[in-house]
């Protein structure tokens, strides 16, 4: 009951790795607040304050964050899980246009940074918090056909490491996961290709579940990671080493 007495909210959490994390701190004990397009969350999560809007919504982003704290009392945990690759109009850079790179960036990068701006100061304010933002080992590993998605989550891990040097003083963390080939619904969507590169370029020889990076982030959301703050933690089966 790590989490007990503490409010938690996840972004992109009906589904896949965000499901999996809130399930895991609602476990522990947090009040929980998830956010996603998905109106599925609702059902998913009865005990929970669930809302299905859509992250890419700075109106609908800032509502969620203020009924948060509202009804369920100050913020100490936000997991940004929400992002999405461009799936089936992935392409070679080459052939690619801008509109969907403005998608994925705004749905990968540009949310983790409203949320975290409507969350962190108060966080600061207070005294403590825990910043936890799902990037991806594609911005490390650079797969061909991903150019936009690696692009933006490389933009997560450079704000991580920006803003945990603003708020380490001030008692706050802020980390990114960047899980690797994880058995999620979003594989239906891309590329077979795409899906098998990067299965064969994975060390362990296997794909993992969500509730592998589950477990991290709750010890990156946890007291127990106080010391840990800017770091860039991978989950994909040693597919890229640091």
């Amino acid at each position: 009951m790590r989490f007990a007495g503490q409010t938690a909210i996840l972004t992109g959490a009906a589904n896949g790795i965000g499901a999996a994390c809130a399930r895991r701190l609602e476990a522990e004990g947090a009040r929980l607040a998830v956010i996603d397009r998905d109106e599925a969350v609702t059902a998913r999560f009865p005990n929970a304050l669930a809302v299905a809007g859509d992250c890419t919504d700075a109106d609908v982003l800032r509502a969620f964050a203020f009924e948060a704290e509202g009804r369920l009392g100050p913020v100490s945990v936000l997991v940004n899980n929400v992002g999405q690759s461009a799936r089936e109009r992935s392409r070679p850079f080459s052939e690619s246009n801008e509109e969907t790179w403005r998608f994925v960036l705004e749905v990968s990068l540009l949310t983790t940074m409203r949320l975290t701006r409507l969350v962190a100061p108060a966080m600061a304010e207070r005294g403590y918090g825990r910043v936890v933002n799902i990037a991806s080992d594609a911005a490390l590993v650079g797969d061909a056909g991903l150019a936009e998605y690696a692009t933006a989550k490389m933009g997560v891990i450079g704000f991580t490491r920006s803003l945990a040097r603003e708020l380490a003083p001030l008692g706050v963390t802020v980390n990114a996961v960047a899980p690797g080939a994880i058995r999620t619904a979003a594989h239906d969507h891309v590329p077979e290709a795409v899906l098998e590169r990067v299965r064969a370029g994975t060390p362990a020889g296997f794909i993992a579940e969500p509730e592998d990076v589950a477990g991290l982030v709750a010890y990156l959301a946890s007291t127990e990671a106080r010391f840990v703050t800017g770091q860039t933690i991978l989950i994909d089966g040693g597919r890229w080493m640091l």
